[in-house]
This record gives structure tokens, C-alpha cells and sequence, in this order.
């Protein structure tokens, strides 16, 4: 299994604290806003005598809830075509489990979420990465990209959308280009959608589950974690209109007996929210974004695209090794007695050397605590190409 690129630093962080300097985390896309209360008091005000199993599915009620907020967001879906999973890592997992074979192939657009590369491990698929790149903003890449890298054992294409991590929204004309290609040669498209609320500049998300022509290639993961700053509640959806792909993935929810139930509660609350609760929220993020990648292109010898959704942003730095560098921040560096943590890039990619100069910040933290870590990178670029320009050739990267 590949480390996490996420948390493998965690150690180094845990001991910066200990020696009392202050961290600022946009490693992680925890967010800081607050769970909303209401449904926090579902679970807390629960008169239940007995914790028992859910169905395997999910709570029919949860279920129904669910299909009316997916209907309300332009996917034609019923309770039938919804099983409720434990995160959406479990749905993640349930697709690549249930379509695909070990030795098969799955490919995905990088840079992409590394969990997808531990699944498919523990799956025994092969992933297969289609570049994209920092200098297109990680548009999707040409179709005769993903032609080329098409085999016998190719049967699907996953995407993030919006992405995690580089923030990349995709457009209608290029879903579009995946369901003519996922049509043409009979793939499964696996379509991560748990940023879809996070959508910036006015433009509005699709999901692979709405367009047309995909109603049996396209299965929809989702989870609240993100939607309502939940991420511990560890509540997703696998969504699916194909009646064989939900009877595959059902034996696998079976086998894990059920999802957790006091979670449930707190999902089916939260979808009864006002409308206007996101109204907030979105122009917090929006705010936060706008800063951080202000910050970033300003300073020297950085580039950061502007991303069109979710909470993540991937920046290439001038450093010899963003691992490297990201360690040295939490081992060896402080400023006004704090530093920042970041994940180095190189783990969301397939390819070996890509993103070794680059590295994802989850701006989910709040704009003075941007400001901050933002001080801190500043001056920590500087003073770490002052050292690298003096250390020996032979300790240098050569990425």
C-alpha cells in the first residue's frame, strides 16, 4: 500500500507542536466551519433503546431524503439506485470492486486523489494516469490521450469532479469527451462528486450521472464529510442506474454488514437544511480562495492556477524537492513562532517524478490563519534556497 501524501508528515508536525511552535494545516481539506447544529442534535436528541444494524443499503428513510436531493440537483435517481456507504472512501472502493477484476485497468487524469491508487492496490487494479498539467490549469487532456492508453483490460476511467487535488472544474464539453469515450469502447465512468457545492466564479457543476447516453456507465460517489463539514461522520453514497453494477455492489455492503447508524441521522437531518445554508459558506471559500492563490502567484518564482471548485489548489514551488521542503518546514523552520504544513504533490501522481516541485494546499482554514501560513511560506522560501544553494551537488535532486 502507498503511503498517504496527506498525513505520512504527521509525525513531523506532532513533534514541531511539542516543541511549541504553532502549525498551520492545509495539508488536510479538514475544514474549520462549523457542523451545523441542527444536525448535530438529530444524533444527539436520538431516543434509541437498542444501537441496531441498518439494512445493508442504508435506512430506506436516508435513502429517500437522498434521492430527493439528488433529484433537486438534476440527477433522476430513486432510493433503489442509492447505497449508503461508510465515507466515501467505501464507494470508491464498492466501484472498483464491483466493475472491475483484478488486472484490470483503470484510468484516471493526474494528478488525482491518492486514495484512488491505495484502492486500486488493495484491489489489484492497475491504474493507469493520463497527464495534466500545472501550465493548462490540469485541464482533462486530449481524447488521444486517454485512446492511447486504452488496452483489453481498460473497463473504466475515474474522475474528481471538482477535482481534489488541483480545484479543477470540469466543463460540459469535457464530460462530454469522457461519455463519447466511455461509450465508444464500454467503460464504467466513476465520478467523485463530493465537492459538487463548491463551485466558484458563477459556474455551476454536472454530474456524470445527468448526462444522457450514461445511465449504465456512469456511478455517481458521494459524501456528506465535505458538504457539511462532517468529515468524521464518515457517511457516503454509492449511485448507481444500473441495475447489475447496485446487485454487485450490494454483496459487498452485505458483507460489511451496514453503515453507521447514528451517522445516518446526521445525514438525513442535514439534507433538510434551508436552502441558503450554502450561501455562507460558498462566499467564505470563495474569499479564502481569492487570497490564497493572490498570496501565491505574488510571491517569486511561484505559480498556482485558480481553481474552479472544491478547496484545493496545487502550487509549483522553486525548490528542489517539495517533499523534501515540506519536511524541513515542520523539522527545521519557524517563523514568529509558526510554521505550515502542506502535502508534497508528488503522492497524487502515478507517474514517476511528476509533481516533485509542487504541492497541494487545502485552503480550509480562515483568512487571517491563510495570511498567516502564507508569512510563513514567504519566508521559508527564502531562507530554504539560501541553503540549497550552498548545499553539495551530490545531496540536490535531480527531478
Amino acid at each position: 500500500m502507498p503511503p498517504s501524501p496527506i498525513r505520512k508528515l504527521v509525525p513531523f508536525a506532532d513533534a514541531a507542536k511539542k516543541r511549541g511552535t504553532k502549525v498551520y494545516h492545509l495539508n488536510i481539506g479538514q475544514p474549520d466551519i462549523e457542523t451545523p447544529q441542527v444536525i448535530l442534535d438529530a444524533v444527539r436528541h436520538t431516543d434509541m433503546k437498542v444501537l441496531e444494524y441498518s439494512p445493508s443499503a442504508g435506512f430506506e428513510s436516508y435513502r429517500k431524503k437522498l434521492a430527493e436531493y439528488y433529484v433537486r440537483n438534476g440527477i433522476d435517481v430513486t432510493p433503489a439506485n442509492i447505497i449508503v456507504t461508510t465515507g466515501g472512501s467505501e464507494a470508491i472502493m464498492f466501484a472498483i470492486m464491483s466493475c472491475l477484476d483484478p488486472g484490470d485497468e483503470m484510468i484516471i487524469p493526474e494528478p488525482f486523489y491518492a486514495n484512488y491508487n491505495g484502492f486500486s492496490t488493495s484491489s489489484g487494479v492497475k491504474v493507469v494516469p493520463i497527464p495534466s498539467g500545472i501550465e493548462t490549469g490540469f485541464a482533462l487532456p486530449p481524447i488521444s490521450d486517454f485512446e492511447k492508453a486504452i488496452t483489453p483490460r481498460t473497463k473504466a476511467i475515474m474522475i474528481c469532479n471538482p477535482n481534489n487535488p488541483t480545484g479543477y472544474l470540469y466543463s460540459a464539453e469535457e464530460l462530454n469527451v469522457l461519455k463519447d469515450i466511455c461509450l465508444k469502447y464500454d467503460l464504467f465512468l466513476f465520478s467523485d462528486e463530493a465537492y459538487r457545492e463548491f463551485c466558484y466564479d458563477g459556474r455551476k457543476h454536472i454530474s456524470a450521472l445527468s448526462i444522457p447516453g450514461l445511465e449504465n456507465n456512469a456511478i455517481l460517489l458521494d459524501t456528506i464529510s465535505k458538504r457539511y463539514s462532517a468529515c468524521g461522520g464518515r457517511i457516503g453514497a454509492f449511485v448507481a442506474r444500473n441495475r447489475e453494477v447496485i446487485d454487485a455492489a450490494m454483496k459487498f455492503a452485505q458483507a460489511r454488514l451496514s453503515p453507521p447508524t447514528f451517522a445516518q441521522i446526521l445525514g438525513e437531518a442535514a439534507v433538510d437544511l434551508p436552502a441558503d445554508y450554502f450561501d455562507e459558506v460558498h462566499a467564505e471559500y470563495t474569499s479564502r480562495r481569492d487570497l490564497l492563490i493572490k498570496r501565491l502567484n505574488a510571491m517569486e518564482g511561484v505559480t498556482c492556477p485558480n481553481p474552479g471548485g472544491a478547496f484545493y489548489a496545487i502550487a509549483a514551488l522553486p525548490v528542489d524537492d517539495s517533499e523534501r521542503f515540506c519536511q524541513w518546514l515542520l523539522e527545521s523552520f519557524s517563523h514568529e513562532g509558526a510554521t505550515v504544513m502542506m502535502a508534497p504533490a508528488a503522492g497524487f501522481y502515478a507517474t514517476p517524478g511528476k509533481g516533485r516541485n509542487e504541492v497541494r494546499l487545502a485552503y480550509v482554514l480562515n483568512t487571517e490563519a491563510i495570511n498567516k501560513a502564507m508569512d510563513c511560506l514567504e519566508a521559508a522560501l527564502h531562507e530554504y534556497n539560501k541553503i540549497t544553494a550552498h548545499r553539495p551537488v551530490s545531496e540536490q535532486s535531480h527531478a
